[in-house]
């Protein structure tokens, strides 16, 4: 365990130090002269740009500047905002409790959902309500996150008109941001609307909330089926069967539990599709997290923005898959036993 453990971290050090290295030339190598790109300015006298190149040491060797640009990294400094003029990380710690906010409570969601269904599916295996269940997965995982948010948006909202159809609360409410999670922030309030503006973000948050969560949903029910219609067939649930125990207790007493560990190992490889179908949903309801910052600054040409949303983004999501991967062997006795054999 100790070998496989530092081999993720070596590889762990490996990817951040390649993604680093993908946002360095981002800022370097994409169309436009490194000085205007870096302070957003274009009118500048032949002695303000000698100064602002000296500053920002480009008159060095490129390797030279790579190193600083990762000690500057290391240190948190990730630039200033061409467009806004505020630090890059200050506006990404804004806007990243708003990204995890709606990853988490679509990874719930998913949870929830699909081992019920996954495990309703197993239940009835080879039946028409499995095949419907099955095509139902093949549709959502097929179609595109965007679309789907779409189709979402002019059901519920548009012809319904269940649903608010953007933000994340009305603005008839007055919210003190003390940690940028919506939800949390409405419990630790103590204003007299408390009840009624926690169910307008909870009317807002469903919409994308569901749409960031039909992959994953979809691939918690193949993998819930699949799992369980294998153990099903095992042995100590024939025995369980045998000494009189019913369906329920059988499944949660033994199929169940044996079946999170694959569930949980699927969705850590769903950290990436969780975070991108965030950010592409952001921008339809005009969520105000990573992914609407990201485009608003592709849109200004804000590279300090996006080296910025490129190397927190893709370091969440690489420190999530390997620590989620740690676990999940740590979990796994029979991972670990594969992992000593070959040792």
């Amino acid at each position: 365990m100790f070998i496989y453990a530092l081999r993720k971290l070596t590889l762990l050090f490996v990817t951040m130090l390649l993604l680093t290295l993908l946002a360095f030339l981002l800022g370097h190598f994409a169309p436009g002269d490194p000085v205007y790109k870096l302070i957003g300015e274009q009118n500048l006298t032949p002695a303000q740009y000698q100064e602002v190149y000296n500053a920002y040491h480009l008159n060095r060797p490129l390797i030279l500047q790579f190193f600083r640009f990762i000690g500057n990294a290391i240190s948190g400094d990730l630039g200033i905002s061409t467009a806004s003029g505020e630090m890059v990380l200050d506006h990404l710690l804004r806007a990243l409790p708003a990204t995890a906010e709606l990853v988490i409570y679509a990874l719930v969601l998913a949870m929830v959902a699909g081992i019920p269904i996954g495990t309703l599916a197993a239940l009835n295996s080879d039946t028409p309500l499995d095949r419907t269940i099955l095509a139902c997965c093949l549709i959502g995982t097929s179609i595109p996150t965007f679309w789907w948010a779409l189709l979402i948006i002019l059901l519920l909202s548009l012809t319904l008109g269940w649903l608010p159809l953007s933000g994340r609360i009305s603005l008839l409410f007055e919210v003190e941001p003390r940690t940028n999670i919506m939800l949390l922030d409405l419990m630790l309030s103590d204003m007299g609307y408390r009840a009624a503006a926690l169910r307008d973000a909870l009317a807002h948050l469903f919409m994308p909330m569901v749409a960031v969560a039909t992959i994953p949903m979809t691939q918690v029910i193949r993998t819930t089926r699949s799992t369980m219609v294998r153990l099903m067939r095992e042995d100590f649930i024939k025995a369980a069967r045998a000494r009189g125990l019913g369906r329920w207790l059988i499944l949660r007493h033994h199929a169940l539990p044996n079946v999170m560990l694959p569930v949980s190992r699927d969705l850590s490889l769903q950290f990436g599709t969780l975070f991108t179908g965030a950010m592409i949903i952001e921008n339809i309801f005009a969520w105000p997290g990573v992914g609407r910052y990201l485009v608003s600054s592709m849109q200004q040409q804000d590279y300090p923005a996006l080296q910025g949303c490129l190397l927190m983004v893709g370091s969440i999501i690489v420190l999530l898959s390997v620590l989620s991967d740690l676990l999940h062997t740590a979990a796994d006795p029979l991972t670990r036993k594969d992992l000593s054999d070959v040792g």
